[in-house]
Formats: C-alpha cells, structure tokens, sequence
C-alpha cells in the first residue's frame, strides 16, 4: 500500500513538474520540415530541441511538426517564416531557390571535395554572407541560422553502365528537378536533363522515361530504386546536400542575448548531427546497395578532374544568369580555398 502510494506520489510529482516547465515557457518555437522521421532532418530537429530547452531551462520550448502540419513545399514555408506563423525551418536549396536564388550555389558541381572541407566552409563567414544576403532581400523577415547536411552527397547513378569519366555520360537521360542549374549541369556533361516528380522516378526507371539521377544512397535505397532497374553509382560527389536552417527574424532578435545564445549554440548542434548523420546511415545503404548485386565506382582522382573540368561552363552561367551570383560565388569560392589551406594543413601536421 505503502509502495503504491509513493508511486503515485512520484508520478503526480513529475506530472506537476512537467506542466509547470511547460507554463514557464517564456518562449515556444514552432520548428517544421517537409520530411519524415527517418530523415537528417529530424535528427537535427530532435538534438536542437532537446539542446534548447535543457539549456535554457525551460525558458524556451519547442515543438516540432514533421511532415506538411504546417506548410506543403519551399514558398510557402519560408512566406510562413516570413509571417511569423513559423518560427523555424529547414529547406534544401531547391525549396529556396524561388525566394533565394542564389542559394544554389551549393549545387554548383565539384567544388567542394570532401566532407572535411564543406563542413569547414559551412561553419565559416560564407553562411554569414549567405545570411546578411537573405536578411537583405526578405527585408529582415528570414534569417539564415545554419547550413547543415540532408542525404550525404549527390553522386550520378543509372541503369545502362558504369559512368567512370564524362564521355561515359554521352546521351544519357538524366532526371532532374524542374530547375535551370541542374538541367545545365546534365547538358555539360553531356546528358540529356528529363525533369520528373520525384513520386513518379521508379516508374520512369522501370519504363526507361528517364535513365539515371543525381541522388544520395539514402535516398536511393529508401526509394528502392535499384528494384526498378538503378544498378551504377558513381561517387563523383559532385554536390554537397545542403539543408539550409530558417528562423523568423523577428522572433530570434526578440528573446534577451543569453537566450539567443542557447538558439545559436543549439544550432550548432543541430548542424554537427546533421553532419554526422547521413555519414552513419549510408553506410548500410552502401552495403545494401552493393549486395543486391549493384555497381558502386570511385573515380580516380584523375577521373574526377575530367568531371570538374567539363562542368566548368555552369559555373559562368550561374554568375551570369543568377541574381546576385557572382557575388555569391565569390564567396564560396574564397571560403573553399581558405578550408582547403587549413585543412591540407591540419592533415600534413597529423602526417608528420
């Protein structure tokens, strides 16, 4: 009896406690992303709200809607930003690109080479630029908080052959988004760019509408692709899946400076577990992919320079065909070599 009555003391207890942390909530963060449960997304979603209300003991709580509760694609996300109907969220830079067009210079191909030197870029100056650009053109509505990662890298994959150099893509049809950068990136290497739906991919695999993508093994192997015939994968990594991280301006500039600290630093968090995670699922992906009989090939570094090189037209056309692209790109391109100095350094000192 004794024993029961403790225990529904000890429940009531926590009850209590819980309610009262929630009714001292000085601050609720509503946090959205147009994905799912077994999504980098929420990884970091999940690490940032458990960072920020720890931290901020309860001043700030945060709820998170996964899926479309809030808001259905880009657009009408960030204008919910924007509105201050939503506080926080996350878009890849396609989902950007229409308010924000020159976020796509994380698509520009093959000019970061690994995940040492983009996650040296991504927590330098050039997220700074990229935000004070958005601030600007959102008249200080959306503010550009992190760049973390959402699927890896885009490499090329197919169901006709191995693709181990350029010409190896000579008429290929490539899915890509309806977007001009990709369709460019396709043409310069000589493919041909077949914009499709991404629920309608695995049917136009399986009746040859399209012939390849430009996709992360998560994403392939979540999709079952190779069932419909995707059986080449090249890791060119000729892109770094950015996930770009939105707040309401308004909201963030509105909370006292040592709870904008929790924000940042709970940020950063989200950022390093969003970095960390598609690291850790492709690796079954991969192993998968390879033991239901698929091709996986790593250009030599010879290789990949002949893919750089035939891709270099896209990046004169996205400075010359993007608002505010050279700009842009004059800082990706600065923050690049900078990350490359420092970490070439840091691994020569660990060779030594």
């Amino acid at each position: 009896m004794l024993k029961s009555t403790l225990k529904c003391l000890t429940v009531a207890a926590l009850l209590a406690a819980t309610s009262l942390s929630a009714a001292a909530a000085d601050y609720t963060l509503r946090a959205t992303a147009n994905s799912n449960e077994n999504d980098e997304d929420y990884d970091g979603l999940v690490v940032f709200k458990n960072y920020v209300e720890a931290a901020s003991n309860g001043a700030i709580e945060v709820e998170l809607f996964i899926g479309t509760q809030l808001c259905s694609n880009g657009a009408e996300c960030l204008q919910g930003v924007a509105d201050g109907n939503i506080d926080i969220y996350i878009s890849t830079s396609g989902g950007a690109s229409g308010i924000f067009p020159y976020v796509q210079v994380l698509d520009l191909p093959y000019l970061m080479a690994d995940d040492r030197v983009a996650e040296h870029v991504l927590q330098g100056d050039f997220t700074r630029v990229m935000r004070d650009m958005a601030l600007e053109d959102s008249g200080n509505t959306i503010r550009l908080m992190t760049i973390g990662n959402t699927g890896g890298w885009r490499n090329f994959a197919n169901t006709q052959r191995r693709i181990a150099e350029p010409a190896d893509m000579e008429g290929l049809k490539i899915r890509t988004v309806v977007a001009d950068l990709p369709q460019e990136l396709v043409k310069a290497l000589g493919a041909s760019p077949t914009p499709i739906p991404w629920p309608e991919l695995f049917t136009s695999f399986q009746t040859g509408v399209v012939e390849g993508s430009k996709n992360g093994i998560t994403d392939i192997m979540s999709m079952k692709f190779p069932d419909a015939g995707l059986q080449y994968v090249t890791l060119d990594g000729h892109a770094y899946m950015g996930a770009l991280w939105w707040m309401n301006n308004e909201t963030f500039l509105s909370m006292p400076e040592d709870l904008r600290r929790v924000v940042v630093d709970g940020f950063y968090n989200l950022q390093q577990a969003t970095f960390a995670s598609p690291k850790r699922k492709s690796i079954q992906a991969y192993e998968e992919f390879v033991a239901g009989g698929g091709d996986l090939y790593v250009p030599t570094p010879e290789q990949k320079a002949a893919f750089k090189e035939a891709a270099t037209p896209v990046y004169d056309w996205f400075q010359q065909n993007v608002g505010r692209g050279g700009e842009i790109f004059g800082a990706l391109t600065e923050a690049v070599a900078e990350a490359e100095r420092e970490v070439g350094s840091d691994r020569q000192a660990d060779l030594n």
